[in-house]
Formats: C-alpha cells, sequence, structure tokens
C-alpha cells in the first residue's frame, strides 16, 4: 500500500529541511522515493500546516530490568488501576507498565528508546519486559566494568583481544547494542566498604584503578567498531565540585569516542555558603575542548520521581533523602550492585533549584545538539512524560524566566540561565531527538527521513505552546502502520529490539563457562538469551544492525 503524506513542513536534518513543504512517501512499512507523475497513492493524507519529523529516538531512558521492577514493588502507591482500557491486557491500566510506557511515549511522537543499563545476568528479563512493551522499538546497553569476571580478566593483566572478545561475547549473549560502564569499579569496591570511589581509586583484591577499568572498556568498543562509544556514568555522581570528575574522565578518553550520560549531575561545584554551585560553564569549556565527546543532559523537573542506578555508592550515600522515607540496596554476585531511591525535587529546594538550573545552563551553553542530546535520565531527573515541558523550556525564553519566578531565589543568583536568551529552533529539536541520536547508536535505518528507512514519522499541529504541541502527536507512523491519532492510540503493536553481534573468539566462552561452573549454581546458557525458547523472544523480535564507524547521511554541517 502506498501512502502519502502530503504538504507537510518537514524538519529533516539529515536532507537539511528546515521547515521545507515537502512530501512523504511509504510503502510496505518503508520510507519511498516519490514515484512517478503518473502513480497515485492508495491513502493521502492532507497535513498542510503541520510539522513533520522522523520519529523521535530516547538513547537513554530506564524502561526494563531489575531496578525498573524493584522501583514498581517498591511503590505500589505510584500504580493505578483507574481510567481502564479496552485493551483486555494484564496490568495495561498500572501506572509505569510496559504498556502505558509504550503509550505515552508513541503519543509524543518517540519510536525507539534505548535502556541504558542491563546487567548481563538479568538480560533475559529485561528483554521479556522489553518486548512486553508495545508499539516502541527498543534496545539495550549491557553493564561491564564492574562484574567479577572481567577484574579478574584486569588482574591477570589478560591482552586487549582478549577483552574484546569478552565485550563481543556479552553483547552477544544479551543481545544488547552497546556497552555500558557504571561508577567502574566502585560497585564492587562498595562490597568492601569502600563508600567513594574516584577514578583512580584502585578496586580491593583486583589492584586495578577505575580510570583503567574504564579505558579498557573504551578501546575494546573502538576496536569491535561499535557505532555507539562506550555509555559512561562517571564516579562521584552527585558530589559537589565532581565537575573535576567530568573533565578528567573526558580527558581519559584520551581522543577516542565516549558518550558521557546524565551530565547534569556531573555540573557541580563547591562554591558558596553551602559548598554546592553550578559549574556549567566550566564543564562546557571542557565539552567544546574535546570533540570527542558527547554528553546526554539528564534534566531535573520538579515533582515526584524515583531514582534507580547501578552505581551503589550514590545510591546508599542518598538513602536518608527518600522521599517518601523507604528504599533498597541490593548486592548482586560476581555482577555488582545497584539501588532504588524515591526522591521529590522540590522549587523551594535551593538544591533541587540549582540541579534544575544546571541542566537548563548545560543545555543553552554547549550550543552543539549534534554532540548533547535530550534527557532526563527517567525517571531520575524526571519521568519522561515531561519530555514536552523541558522542550518547551528550551524553545520559550518567557516561559523559563516564569519557572525561575517560583525557584530559590539564591539559586538563581548562582546560574546564567535568566541572563540566556537562546530559544532552541524546530530544527535543532530535530536534531538532538532525531537524526544525531539514531547517528550515534548506529542505527542507519531511522532517525530520518531518506528513502529506505523504516516509516516512522511523527506529525505535529502547530502550536504556540510547545509543551502542548509535543505532548500529543496529530499523527504517529510506526513501520508505516498508523499507531496514533489526534493524542489516541490507535492499535497495539508489537515493535522489535535493536542488536549489535559482533564477531568474537570462541575460545572467550569456554573460559567464561568455565567460571560460571566455578562461581553461579546455574549453567551459562540459563544466562544467554539466543538460547531461549519463548514466543515474545523469537528471531523476528530481534533486528541486527552492522557494527562500523557511525554512518554519515549528512550534508555538510
Amino acid at each position: 500500500m502506498l501512502i502519502r503524506l502530503k504538504g507537510g513542513h518537514v524538519f529533516d536534518p539529515a536532507q537539511n529541511l528546515n521547515g521545507d513543504i515537502c512530501d512523504i512517501w511509504f510503502a510496505d512499512g518503508f520510507i519511498v522515493s516519490k514515484p512517478d507523475d503518473t502513480r497515485m497513492p492508495d491513502v493521502d493524507y492532507d497535513i498542510s500546516g503541520k510539522i513533520v519529523m522522523a520519529g523521535a529516538v530516547d538513547i537513554h531512558s530506564h524502561i526494563a530490568g531489575g531496578n525498573v521492577n524493584t522501583a514498581r514493588l517498591l511503590l505500589p502507591e505510584q500504580h493505578r488501576n483507574f481510567v481502564a482500557r479496552n485493551l483486555n491486557h494484564a496490568f495495561s491500566t498500572a501506572r509505569w507498565s510496559s504498556t502505558e510506557i509504550g503509550y505515552r511515549y508513541a503519543q509524543m511522537g518517540y519510536t525507539t528508546v534505548v535502556e541504558p543499563a542491563i546487567l548481563p545476568a538479568n538480560a533475559l528479563d529485561a528483554h521479556f519486559q522489553m518486548a512486553d512493551i508495545p508499539i516502541i522499538d527498543t534496545a539495550g546497553l549491557a553493564i561491564l566494568g564492574n562484574d567479577d569476571f572481567l577484574l579478574r580478566l584486569l588482574r591477570a593483566k589478560a591482552s586487549q583481544n582478549q577483552i574484546n572478545d569478552y565485550v563481543a561475547w556479552t553483547l552477544h549473549a544479551t543481545k544488547c547494542l552497546g556497552l555500558k560502564v557504571i561508577n567502574a569499579g566502585g560497585a564492587n569496591a562498595f562490597k568492601n566498604n569502600v563508600r567513594s570511589f574516584d577514578l583512580d581509586d584502585i578496586v580491593p583484591d583486583y589492584g586495578v584503578s577505575s580510570r583503567h577499568i574504564l579505558q579498557t572498556l573504551q578501546r575494546a568498543a573502538c576496536e569491535i567498531e561499535l557505532p555507539h562509544p562506550v555509555h559512561v556514568h562517571c564516579n562521584n555522581l552527585g558530589i559537589p565540585n565532581n565537575v573535576d570528575t567530568a573533565i578528567a574522565t573526558m580527558q581519559a578518553a584520551q581522543g577516542l569516542p565516549m558518550h558521557l550520560a546524565h551530565i547534569q549531575f556531573y555540573g557541580y561545584g563547591n562554591q558558596g555558603e553551602r559548598g554546592f554551585s553550578s559549574e556549567s560553564a566550566k564543564l562546557i569549556d571542557a565539552f567544546h575542548k574535546h570533540r570527542n565527546i558527547t554528553m546526554d543532559v539528564g534534566q531535573v523537573l520538579f515533582g515526584q520521581t524515583v531514582t534507580i542506578s547501578g552505581d551503589v555508592i550514590a545510591q546508599f550515600s542518598r538513602r536518608d533523602d527518600a522521599s517518601p522515607q523507604k528504599w533498597v540496596i541490593w548486592d548482586g554476585e560476581c555482577q555488582g550492585s545497584g539501588g532504588v531511591v524515591p526522591y521529590r525535587y522540590q522549587p523551594t529546594s535551593f538544591v533541587n533549584s540549582l540541579q534544575w538550573l544546571i541542566g537548563l545552563e548545560i543545555f543553552l551553553l554547549a550550543q552543539d545538539p549534534w554532540r548533547l542530546f535530550f534527557t532526563t535520565d527517567h525517571p531520575n531527573g524526571a519521568p519522561f512524560t515531561c519530555y514536552p515541558q523541558l522542550i518547551r523550556l528550551l524553545m520559550d525564553y518567557d516561559y523559563r524566566l516564569e519557572c525561575i519566578s517560583q525557584l530559590h531565589p539564591q539559586a538563581v543568583e548562582m546560574t546564567l540561565v535568566k541572563d540566556l536568551k537562546n530559544e532552541f529552533s524546530l530544527y535543532e529539536i530535530a536534531i538532538m531527538t532525531r537524526t544525531a541520536a539514531a547517528q550515534m547508536l548506529g542505527l542507519k535505518d531511522r532517525g530520518h527521513l531518506l528513502a529506505g528507512a523504516i516509516a516512522d514519522i511523527a506529525v505535529y499541529d502547530v502550536r504556540q505552546n510547545k509543551e502542548k504541541m509535543f505532548r500529543s502527536a496529530a499523527l504517529v507512523f510506526k513501520n508505516g502502520d498508523l499507531v496514533v491519532k489526534s493524542g489516541d492510540v490507535q492499535i497495539r503493536k508489537k515493535a522489535t529490539t535493536q542488536i549489535m553481534q559482533p564477531p568474537f573468539d570462541a575460545q572467550i566462552r569456554r573460559d567464561v563457562q568455565h567460571y560460571y561452573d566455578q562461581f553461579y549454581n546455574l549453567k551459562l546458557h540459563h544466562f544467554e538469551v539466543e538460547n531461549v525458547s519463548a514466543s515474545q523472544l523469537d528471531e523476528e523480535r530481534f533486528t541486527t544492525h552492522a557494527c562500523g564507524k557511525p554512518y554519515e547521511v549528512l550534508n555538510e554541517r
């Protein structure tokens, strides 16, 4: 079936389209070139005056896995069982259920979301959860950097090739798209009663530094040619003056590609009578100097949320700030630790106000949407459902001032936000949330509207209030199927998970098998996603993308 979207204002940075009036054609789930003049579309949508973009891509959002489920169990009061939907599907009306995740993302025009922290031992569970999320495609990043097997390899001075094989095998076993490092070595150090861990600190019993772990894994990601750089949760999250840690981590990359996650939580200084201040300008100055670095922001927005992380040191340190006053810290045998701490960000709080302001400072000072990405580190900084509000904050200076007037005045005086009058354009929003995001992940088939891309398309009504505009898309197509109309979900559609499968020497699997035989009560194949026979995880569930350097569909920028 040939479908045409006629007369919309197209924002597609891959083609340098900046509001140009164009027709978009697609058939059999893919965007196609305009057919010859004699062929008419089978279905025609007149979208004159509306905004057209590719489906949005979220590079960092915690939507599945052990910590997500633990948060659901910890906070039953956050669930809801009303506003029934006619889906006849278990838990479809529960708050933060898989159904709501898929629906709410699709309503905003998102079609691909990356879960950035899949523990290899829990990968199967995470994939079952992602398979239950309707409409949106998913992907996962496999966590390494605190597991006992890797640290044993480093202690034994294993070759870089052995490390590369272990990373590649891990991606095969977990069916993930890329590699995540969380406070390298910190979780294992926590088991030895370490409560702070810097980049050059040594992991007890293993004799390797956090820096060495990080650089070794970064080199592995580069040498096996993962398009997405190693995705780094730095040391010292949330600690005053941790901006120096973030900058030291940029320097540690040694010119190789590296992505720093939720960087707002590392934009902190220790100035002022409270010992807490903004160092966004210093952070962004380093970002501009290190062109090999990409970052996502992890914007804080006000309201109730829950923080979830594999950074057990950070989570343990903030347990007394839990709101409501309950929390979970867990220790994973041989594979790291984590924690769940509910939290409420409040505009009357000096610290929370400053966090909100620092995130916006980073967005507004960076002025590079090709390397700085749009996230709230869902749910840590704010739920992803707050994205439309964040878009409005970036696009509307007057709205920013209105919000600033409600903040703690001392925090406002310590930042530049009220004086930063630049406003993001629709084209820049399309770069951050579509084209650049897909490019960095190595997903050549999405994030743009070129012929051959999957037909993931979002259409928006033009509104002065950008929060209302991006909260409820006029039309959303997923693989060519109309899934959202006037903000309402039309069909519950199965989606796919995006993966990389780099080659590796089979010896590494035998080595890991021997390790599992020694230390686990289950066989290795019980943890390998590919060996599971289940209808939800059949071969059609996974889409394999090619390794190699990040693709270039972009004209000269």
